[in-house]
C-alpha cells in the first residue's frame, strides 16, 4: 500500500482544501470528513477512486483503507471504475419509473450507443442509473455533476447532450 500511495498525490490547492475539511472537526473525529474528502480526491485524481486513491485517502485520515472502501462503494456520487465526463445519474425508482425514466435511459443508450453502466468509446459520457434523487415531483430526472435536469423528454435530452458536447468541461463537484 505504502508504495502505490506515494505516487499519488494532491495539488497544494486540494490539499488545502483537504486540511480545511479535516479542521472542522475535533481531534480523533477526522474521520466525519471523509465524505467531503472523497468528492476532493475524485475531482483532483483523475476522476474516479481507484483502490490506489483510496489508500491515499486513508493514510491522510490515518483511518484502515477498508473504512475508505465501505463509504466509497455505498454512496452513489463515488465512481469506483472510470467515468465519462458527463457522468448521467438517472433516478430510475418509483415516480421517476412510472413518469418514464426508463424509456428516457433507453433513448439516451440509443443516442449514445452505449448502455447503462457504460461510457461512450470516447470519454465523454456515462449513463448511471440511481436511487432516488429526491425530485419526485418534477421527474423523470437526472443528475449530472451538481445540476438537476427535471421532466426530461427525448428534446431536453437532445438539447442536454448538444449543450454538454459544446461545453466539453468536467462537471463533477469539487467542495470548498
Amino acid at each position: 500500500m505504502a508504495e502505490a500511495t506515494e505516487k499519488i498525490q494532491f495539488s497544494p490547492e486540494a490539499m488545502e482544501l483537504v486540511q480545511k475539511q479535516i479542521a472542522k472537526f475535533p481531534e480523533g473525529k477526522h474521520k466525519s470528513a471523509l465524505l467531503s474528502i472523497l468528492h476532493i480526491a475524485q475531482a483532483e485524481l483523475g476522476g474516479w477512486l481507484s483502490p490506489e486513491v483510496m489508500d491515499y485517502v486513508a493514510t491522510i485520515l490515518k483511518i484502515e483503507p477498508i473504512e475508505v472502501y465501505e463509504v466509497a462503494t455505498f454512496y452513489s456520487q463515488y465512481y469506483t471504475e472510470p467515468v465519462g465526463k458527463y457522468v448521467f445519474e438517472v433516478c430510475h425508482t418509483g415516480p421517476c419509473h412510472l413518469r418514464g425514466s426508463d424509456e428516457i435511459i433507453a433513448y439516451m443508450e440509443r443516442k449514445l450507443g452505449i448502455k447503462k453502466g457504460e461510457t461512450t468509446p470516447d470519454g465523454m459520457f456515462t449513463i448511471k442509473g440511481v436511487e432516488c434523487l429526491a425530485a419526485c415531483g418534477s421527474a423523470p430526472m437526472m443528475q449530472c455533476g451538481l445540476h438537476y435536469h427535471e421532466h426530461l423528454t427525448e428534446e431536453s435530452v437532445d438539447k442536454l447532450l448538444d449543450d454538454f458536447k459544446k461545453e466539453n468541461k468536467i462537471s463533477r463537484p469539487f467542495p470548498n
